[in-house]
């Protein structure tokens, strides 16, 4: 027999929110790196990539606080 374990809005809310200011500031990192020219060109994907995955998670927190808000 399994166990079905409940998960509240409260108890995962540190998670988002930590996920969304980590995201945000990730973001405005490499926009700062690239626009400084810190960031070589063979490294651009690489970067790139992980603005879209932090810009998506960002996005993804908002949704859930406005879907959570008290």
């Amino acid at each position: 027999m399994s166990k079905e374990k409940t998960v509240t809005v409260e108890s995962v809310r540190p998670m988002f929110n930590a996920s969304f200011q980590a995201s945000r500031t990730t973001v405005s990192v490499i926009d700062a790196m690239t626009q400084r020219g810190a960031i070589k060109g063979e490294e651009l994907s690489a970067i790139g990539q992980l603005r879209d995955q932090c810009t998506q998670i960002a996005k993804m927190c908002e949704q859930f606080h406005s879907e959570n808000e008290e």
